[in-house]
């Protein structure tokens, strides 16, 4: 079993980014449709201050520009909605435990 810590939870991107600055945790996870403020604006954001930052970006589904956006921005997965927790487990794992 993995433990986990939730420090905060935002409302947007503009969220994302001062609680990340404030807290500054191990691993974020974000959405990239959120109101006022979407989750590119939150990853670019917190990678401009913090490019070792380990962003999770969880969405039901990547356009083309967005896939490609997610490559060139480097976050550190991509989980796909509906999941299940076995994903988020193996994804936490592999980011914490392995190499």
């Amino acid at each position: 079993m993995i433990g986990l810590d939730v420090v905060v939870t935002g409302n947007n991107g503009k969220d994302a980014v001062v609680m990340y600055e404030k807290h500054k945790p191990d691993l974020i996870f974000v959405n990239l449709i959120m109101p006022e403020f979407d989750g590119f604006y939150a990853i670019k954001n917190i990678l401009k201050n913090n490019p070792d930052a380990k962003i999770v970006v969880v969405t039901g589904d990547l356009m083309a520009g967005e896939s490609y956006l997610m490559n060139t921005l480097k976050v550190t997965a991509v989980i796909y909605k509906p999941f299940d927790i076995t994903i988020i487990k193996r994804m936490l794992t592999d980011v914490f435990f392995s190499g």
